[in-house]
């Protein structure tokens, strides 16, 4: 086989592997989405405006064997979803920016190659470890400093109060999506050429203000897609957030203040995990593939997101592609 022959079989190689891939993909979409249907049917505009999980739940098990969907509200899971992960990435965000300047940019060579091994050591560290680390630790100092007997009584009449919560489900996924921002923010911040640094330096810039002005912007690219798969992570998180989440779908009210970070959560993927026993009702099995349905949308969405940010950045950088 000469070189032509071999370049054209790895190209058709590559482009049949890319196919099976969105076919896959494709494929996935629509079995969740079938499978999902019946319960969006009998839901509508209510599926993502109501509440109330937690009974409908108890009810679609309950339910006769005839039945195959019956109405549920989702806005208490959607908005544990975006709660528990938006305010995580925001923090996870400052974090894993500022860890991997520090590692790039003013750590000795030695101490830098430590510090990536420990990252990306955390990062491929299972995610039930995460939650058990939770449940040990994080879930009773939040009791400890937080909780107390006169504020669970205070609730009581709206959720019962403990050290599992929107608060516990945060601190957790923070520690789970840093080492994912970090690992590949520092692969972006080391390919910025030294030549950008040296000329901001010849220009009489001071040392921070080359890593603001030239290397992180720069590294963008890199950075956003740290970002966008530590979101994706948060989103897609099941069984860590499920065992310190408390596993109540309470819909957040803006007049409880802060106060909403001690209540119970349900966000879309831990839902999946806590009432999986419930599956061999059709109702269940209907409702648990509608928050499937919303998890694929969500990723969707970031996937388009990134893309046009990434493509507006590069327009404002002067960049046509």
């Amino acid at each position: 086989m000469n070189k032509k022959a071999k370049w054209d079989f790895a190209k058709y190689g590559i482009q049949l592997l890319s196919f099976v891939s969105i076919a896959i993909i494709f494929f996935i979409f629509i079995f969740v989405f079938y499978r999902a249907w019946p319960a969006l049917k009998v839901s509508g505009i209510g599926f993502f405006t109501q509440g109330g999980f937690d009974t409908q739940i108890q009810d679609a098990f309950n339910s006769e064997s005839g039945v195959k969907a019956i109405p549920f509200g989702m806005l208490g899971l959607i908005l544990g979803t975006l709660l528990s992960t938006g305010i995580a990435l925001g923090f996870a965000t400052l974090l894993g920016i500022g860890a991997s300047v520090t590692i790039c940019e003013f750590l000795p060579a030695k101490a830098a190659r430590l510090m990536i091994a420990l990252v990306r050591l955390l990062a491929s560290i299972p995610s039930v470890l995460f939650g058990l680390i939770g449940l040990i630790i994080v879930v009773p100092i939040i009791e400890k400093l937080f909780i107390t007997t006169d504020l669970q009584i205070a609730y009581l009449d709206q959720f019962q109060m403990s050290g599992q919560n929107l608060l516990a489900a945060v601190i957790v996924l923070i520690f789970m999506i840093v080492p994912t921002i970090v690992s590949l923010s520092v692969d972006a911040i080391k390919a910025v050429p030294k030549s950008y640094r040296e000329t901001g330096f010849a220009f009489g810039m001071t040392r921070f203000r080359v890593i603001k002005k030239i290397v992180l912007p720069s590294a963008r690219s890199g950075i956003i897609a740290g970002v966008i798969l530590g979101a994706g992570r948060g989103i897609g998180e099941a069984i860590a957030v499920s065992m310190v989440c408390g596993g109540l779908s309470f819909i957040p009210n803006i007049k409880l203040g802060l106060t909403n970070l001690l209540a119970p959560t349900l966000p879309l993927a831990a839902a999946i995990v806590n009432k999986s026993e419930a599956m061999g009702s059709a109702p269940v099995e209907a409702a648990l593939f509608s928050c499937g349905a919303l998890l694929l949308l969500m990723g969707a969405a970031l996937s388009i997101g990134a893309g046009i940010i990434e493509k507006r950045m590069r327009k404002a950088a002067g960049y046509n592609a």
